[in-house]
């Protein structure tokens, strides 16, 4: 059997999520870290769950919120990595 490190994580809300098995349905985790990070997933459950990160140059996300599956398969995310000079 296969071996993983859970991935539980707090949403806004205050729900307790377990994203170890979800699916992730999009993303966009490229380095350095910074507000450009997100990712969509979809629990075993069906809950969608949205990870973003504020700002933080430590963490690749750092916030999660719930989502309704309409809003998360249509979901555009308004940041985009700067690349430097």
């Amino acid at each position: 059997m296969t071996s993983h490190s859970l991935y539980l994580v707090t949403a806004t809300g205050g729900e307790e999520l377990d994203l170890t098995y979800a699916k992730e349905l999009r993303s966009n985790n490229l380095f350095p870290f910074g507000q450009h990070n997100y990712a969509i997933y979809r629990t075993p459950e069906g809950v969608y769950v949205k990870g973003t990160n504020s700002g933080n140059l430590n963490l690749m996300l750092d916030q999660y919120e719930v989502m309704q599956e309409e809003e998360a398969k249509t979901y555009k995310h308004p940041f985009q990595r700067l690349e430097e000079e």
